[in-house]
């Protein structure tokens, strides 16, 4: 898959066959328009072309106070969108003024005199343009004036639920893990890098790596997970821990912290991959740390029964 991150060489696609979206997550909804996407330029003798924006949105337009999370990173994005097998990835440079382009504008300048796009191929609900006001109505207006063809695709049902990037989102704040990971149609996971903790949970016989990911990645809510964790090559079983841990400090600071079974290596300063198999538990408030202790080894003991019995799916 060739990256753009500008228009400099996309006249060269043979026929484009395009979709846009911020397509986070890549879930199952959006692969299914990926399919119909290759599907079409397969036909035509086509290339496939995603069109997306980087920065999001969100972000160009309330660089401090955006509140965006996300999915995935948009590295993990382009990650994905490589192994569903697409050939061009338009990453357009969003900012406030081009948030002011009408869709019409949008359509006519970019798609048609920059991508000579032949073939655009769009989700049902999705709107575009200033004030969202382009969508699939508009495209079937301009598709005669402007020479390209329009295909809709309908909203992609998993046990009649439309499937969402923001039903996803909606999913994993909520701890729903294993619900998010059946949409995404594969497991969960974020990347952060093991930094310095307070070694409270070496002290208490359960040592964590503490991790930092970037700031727009969403995490669930408070509790006790199962997960696998990437160490370089190796998979390891693990609890995460995600809260203020109140048993043990009062700072109110909210932490990510892995605890890793059967390792003892140091992991200070490597980056590790977060594979998220279901919740466990949500956070508690302990009487004492002996009890808190209790509860960790019978939190150890279901999170590896439950990791003995899944895996992690990449699609």
């Amino acid at each position: 898959m060739i990256v753009h991150y500008s228009s400099e060489k996309l006249g060269l696609i043979k026929k484009p066959v395009l979709t846009i979206g911020t397509f986070d997550g890549v879930h199952l909804g959006h692969q299914a328009i990926l399919t119909h996407l290759k599907n079409i330029a397969q036909k035509i003798g086509g290339q496939t072309v995603v069109f997306t924006f980087h920065p999001h949105p969100r972000i160009a337009l309330n660089p401090e106070d955006h509140g965006l999370e996300l999915i995935q990173t948009v590295e993990d994005r382009i990650e994905k969108l490589s192994k569903a097998g697409i050939d061009h990835l338009f990453l357009y440079p969003f900012s406030k003024e081009f948030s002011r382009m009408s869709a019409t504008e949008f359509v006519r300048n970019i798609l048609v005199n920059q991508l000579h796009v032949h073939t655009l191929t769009i989700g049902y609900n999705h709107h575009f343009g200033r004030n969202r006001e382009g969508n699939i109505d508009l495209l079937r207006e301009l598709s005669p004036v402007y020479g390209f063809n329009v295909v809709e695709i309908p909203a992609y049902a998993e046990d009649e639920v439309n499937i969402s990037s923001t039903k996803i989102r909606e999913a994993i704040s909520e701890g729903n893990i294993r619900i998010a990971n059946q949409y995404l149609g594969n497991t969960f996971h974020f990347k952060g890098t093991v930094v310095k903790g307070d070694q409270i949970g070496s002290k208490i016989g359960f040592p964590t790596a503490n991790i930092r990911s970037d700031k727009t990645q969403l995490l669930p809510k408070s509790g006790v997970f199962a997960v696998k964790v990437q160490i370089g090559n190796d998979i390891k079983d693990g609890m995460m821990n995600i809260g203020k841990r109140p048993t043990v400090s009062d700072s109110g600071e909210k932490r990510v912290e892995i605890h890793v079974f059967d390792f003892n290596g140091d992991l200070y300063g490597k980056d590790l991959v977060v594979f998220l198999i279901d919740q466990v538990r949500e956070e508690q408030n302990f009487p004492s740390v002996d009890l808190l202790k209790e509860q960790l080894k019978a939190d150890e003991t279901n999170c590896r029964n439950i990791l003995s019995h899944n895996i992690i799916l990449v699609h």
